[in-house]
């Protein structure tokens, strides 16, 4: 298998997307984004937020997240891994890429927190926290979310949603409008078949249809995989997007609960 790491931006002043290859290695996955679903309502997700980076023709979405708290974002630590606080930036109450609606609020971040144990070759504890430099003002739109207890896991087959601004199409172009897609949780043992005993460790968790078509793919990194307002899973990364039999990764939040809560000081 043939796995490429990539990252994907798209610049808010040009609408063009920049699809930069940072490594190329067969022990490196393709980062995910949202494949098969449909555009979320406006203020559907309220703690979704945008990631974005600062750079020279202005602020280009890097990654999603997730509100927990007035000051803390959570996120992938492959979207902190490498950035400099002061260059990130997080935007709530986010919708269109393209168009202001008066519901966002842009924080920059003061802070990156990436889990000390990170190993961006295998994506095994890929966590990451955004400590924000300006408190979040919780509206209509702008709402956290519940995290689970320690080892609170998620059983087979339920049917949990992921969201973020990725592209819609394995190697296609960025969606400027949040979308959503239902993706039920694969087994670790079945998730161990398709890409090896070795590379799903148990703090991962995998999710998507056998038949493939849905799924995260670049751009959604970091995300929330979700169910009735609680958080059991990180966008992290797969093999592809949405092909047969691969079904997408996400970092298990249960297992990092104390982590995070740890952390957020």
């Amino acid at each position: 298998l043939r796995l490429c790491l990539l990252a994907v931006t798209v610049s808010l002043a040009t609408g063009f997307p920049s699809i930069p290859w940072l490594y190329e290695s067969k022990q490196l996955p393709q980062l995910p984004r949202i494949v098969g679903g449909v555009e979320a309502s406006p203020g559907e997700f309220p703690f979704q937020i945008s990631m974005q980076k600062d750079g020279l023709f202005g602020r280009s979405h890097l990654c999603g997240g997730s509100i927990i708290d007035e000051h803390y974002i959570l996120t992938a630590g492959h979207c902190v891994k490498g950035q400099n606080a002061g260059n990130i930036f997080v935007v709530t109450g986010e919708h269109d890429l393209d168009v202001d609606s008066g519901n966002e609020q842009v924080i920059v971040a003061s802070e990156l927190i990436l889990h000390e144990h990170y190993d961006g070759q295998t994506f095994t504890n890929d966590v990451g926290l955004l400590h924000l430099l300006a408190t979040i003002v919780y509206t209509d739109t702008v709402q956290p979310i519940e995290l689970p207890e320690f080892m609170e896991l998620i059983p087979e087959g339920t049917v949990t949603l992921t969201t973020g601004w990725g592209t819609t199409t394995e190697g296609g172009s960025i969606s400027n409008i949040l979308r959503k897609v239902e993706v039920p949780i694969v087994s670790d043992d079945d998730c161990r078949v398709s890409y090896g005993v070795t590379d799903i460790a148990d703090h991962m968790l995998c999710a998507g249809v056998p038949e493939g078509g849905k799924d995260a793919c670049q751009g959604d990194s970091g995300g929330p995989l979700f169910v009735n307002g609680t958080q059991y899973g990180i966008t992290s990364w797969g093999y592809g997007c949405a092909r047969p039999s691969y079904p997408g990764v996400y970092t298990e939040v249960a297992y990092f609960v104390d982590w995070i809560y740890e952390h957020m000081t």
